[in-house]
């Protein structure tokens, strides 16, 4: 075998290598990108979950969570107010 056929397999060893490498990270890529749409949906459900009870239990009396549930309260409070200054703000 002479140089140049050796060159030759040792450049096609290596481009199938590369080759093989960059499908591997295509699919990695193509996996990762599931798990994140899996995530996605697993935190859009959470807080669904979350609006849910606390439009069922938030204002009970007794709730599982009244720490979180009184944040919620108070923040939505203080967004009527704040939209309130910007309606006088603007004249409306």
């Amino acid at each position: 075998m002479n140089f140049f056929e050796k060159v030759g397999e040792t450049v096609t060893s290596k481009g199938k290598e590369v080759a093989d490498k960059a499908k591997d990270m295509a699919e990695i890529a193509g996996l990762r990108s599931q798990i994140n749409t899996c995530e996605e949906v697993i935190r859009k459900n959470y807080t669904e979950i979350g609006r849910l009870y606390y439009e069922q239990s938030g204002e009970a009396e007794h709730n599982d969570f009244p720490e979180q549930c009184l944040a919620i309260t108070n923040a939505r409070s203080g967004i009527r107010a704040l939209e309130e200054k910007i309606r006088e703000i603007k004249g409306v």
